[in-house]
């Protein structure tokens, strides 16, 4: 698939295999991490040109805009990539939940330490 990112940032991404990028979702006021969702050149366009955080599902091979079905939207506030260009951090205003099972985060449930 072609991309409209613009070449500059495709040219510095550091991909998996599958053409993928992890892409970490923080809450921008208060440094919460939500979630974790994948991006390629196609749905990180799009998160930086739209406001809103688009994503490549690896189950349904498909994009999708977070709230656009659950209404939990994530507006974008900032992105940056990592020093190693492999991952892409996006500060977003979170409305509603960001886990699929209606959480607020996805890293609440299972936590293995907590000093």
């Amino acid at each position: 698939m072609t991309s409209n990112l613009d070449p500059a940032i495709a040219a510095r991404l550091k991909r998996s295999p599958d053409g993928l990028v992890p892409a970490i979702a923080q809450q921008y006021d208060t440094g919460e991490v939500l979630m974790l969702g994948w991006m390629d050149d196609e749905a990180l366009h799009r998160t930086l040109t739209t406001g809103r955080c688009t994503y490549w599902s690896r189950s349904r091979r498909e994009y999708w805009v977070k709230g656009d079905t659950s209404g939990h939207v994530q507006h974008v506030k900032s992105v940056a990539l990592d020093c190693d260009a492999d991952t892409v951090l996006v500060k977003v205003d979170q409305v509603g939940a960001a886990c699929h099972t209606g959480a607020r985060t996805c890293f609440d449930v299972d936590v293995l330490l907590d000093k």
